[in-house]
């Protein structure tokens, strides 16, 4: 019964992610938010708690579903609410979106994979009791790797939730701000490419290593001792 549910809800969820992407492709796009910009600006200003709780509710959808377009709804936050409160909100709802997709991953599919891979994942599994949040981190900060993978795969792991949650939004907040920030800008952005230099990508990359590279210092300076 369990494993037929399961397979429910993953068939429901993949029909859906589908569905949203190929119908929305066209809204989730640079060219269409800058198009539309005075329209959202002047709806925002007639409704603003409702166009908060839309706004919300879609990169919530996204970000829990693996749905493209948090890049462009990442930029209409700085458009829409500015830089203080467009960080706020963007940092909150992908955070709590990530975390449905990680809890949605442990629960289709972490049994299945603990039970199929037992003997390689127990190594795992104990680095990241120990070690989970360091890795993660880094996993985040670093904007080349895909947020969706990330988050399916750390609900692989034995990791909790509540880590999950606030290392992730401690580890997304750097890239989030340069793209809401880039979003107060919008009618100059010619490509969300150009959002981020390769110099931008080293430096996030030398960050989200750094926390390992302290602890494992620090453990080899104990050792010594």
């Amino acid at each position: 019964m369990a494993k037929k549910l399961k397979t429910l809800i993953a068939l429901v969820l993949l029909v859906l992610i589908l569905s949203v992407s190929f119908y929305g492709r066209s809204y989730f796009t640079l060219e269409h938010l800058q198009s539309q910009q005075a329209k959202f600006q002047s709806y925002y200003s007639a409704h603003p708690v409702l166009t908060v709780a839309v706004f919300c509710f879609s990169y919530l959808i996204c970000a829990a579903l693996a749905i493209p377009g948090a890049t462009v709804l990442t930029l209409a936050a700085g458009a829409l609410f500015g830089f203080g409160w467009g960080l706020f909100l963007v940092s909150l709802t992908s955070s709590v979106g990530a975390t449905l997709a990680f809890l949605l991953a442990r629960y289709l599919m972490r049994d299945f994979f603990q039970e199929k891979f037992k003997k390689p994942l127990e190594k795992i599994n104990a680095g990241f009791e120990k070690e989970g949040a360091f890795y993660l981190f880094a996993l985040r900060i670093i904007p080349t790797f895909p947020f969706f993978i990330v988050n399916s795969t750390m609900g692989l792991t034995c990791i909790k939730p509540i880590t999950f949650f606030w290392v992730s939004q401690l580890g997304m907040l750097p890239a989030t701000a340069v793209y809401v920030n880039a979003g107060t800008q919008i009618s100059k952005i010619q490509s969300t490419r150009q959002l981020l230099s390769p110099n931008l990508i080293v430096s996030f990359t030398l960050l989200g290593f750094l926390p390992l590279i302290l602890k494992w210092s620090w453990n080899r300076l104990k050792k010594a001792k």
